[in-house]
């Protein structure tokens, strides 16, 4: 450089490139999206990175395997349920209780309805999907027992079956990810009401 040269070393500019594709989340939505549509053990890994448009490094950057995968969404699902349950038992009388756990259920159907339909169509084909259903196999005997001590205080006809009447208001109420679609009509707050309304018009002693 010339003496008396004005300076005009600059820092320079380092340009960072993200890894273009998307973030954890949308990876698991996207994937749990296609388990829902073809069945998950009928969905590979390439599946979901042309689903995607990754490719399986890329992939592989957010979550370790297509079973962890499986693993998250169905934490969504049964820990979603196993809180409401949680939160209904601290409501003061069985029927409280009760009400709680259905609303509660049908708060999570609704917004978590892939994840929770995944749940519902396990086949127990894997040690997840066989730890997942027995989780749900407790949550079911949990809310049985809540039926029978609304029994006990006489808010529930005496004649029917806990688990049998516990299966029949569940069934109605997993019925919704079927049909139910967040872009819909129907308020979640008034479906809830209307299971409740359905459900102890039929468990009402008479």
């Amino acid at each position: 450089m010339a003496e008396g040269e004005a300076t005009t070393d600059r820092p320079a500019i380092i340009t960072r490139r993200g890894r273009p594709g998307h973030d954890r989340d949308t990876v698991i939505r996207a994937s749990v999206a296609l388990f829902n549509e073809q069945g998950y053990d009928a969905t590979s890994v390439s599946d979901l990175t042309r689903r995607l448009g990754v490719t399986k490094s890329a992939l592989y950057h957010h979550v370790a395997s297509k079973e962890q995968i499986l693993e998250v969404a169905l934490e969504d699902a049964l820990g979603g349920l196993e809180h409401a349950l949680d939160a209904a038992l601290r409501s003061p009388t069985a029927a409280e209780r009760l009400s709680s756990i259905i609303r509660g259920a049908v708060q999570v159907l609704t917004e978590r309805q892939p994840q929770v339909t995944l749940l519902l169509r396990l086949r127990g084909n894997s040690p997840i999907e066989l730890a997942a259903l027995d989780r749900r196999r407790r949550f079911d005997h949990r809310v049985t027992q809540l039926v029978r001590d609304a029994q006990s205080e006489g808010l529930v006809r005496a004649d029917l079956d806990a688990g049998v009447a516990t299966r029949l208001v569940f069934g109605m109420i997993n019925s919704v990810v079927e049909w139910y679609r967040p872009e819909g009509a129907v308020d979640p707050a008034l479906l809830a009401d209307e299971v409740l309304a359905v459900a102890f018009d039929g468990l009402r002693p008479r």
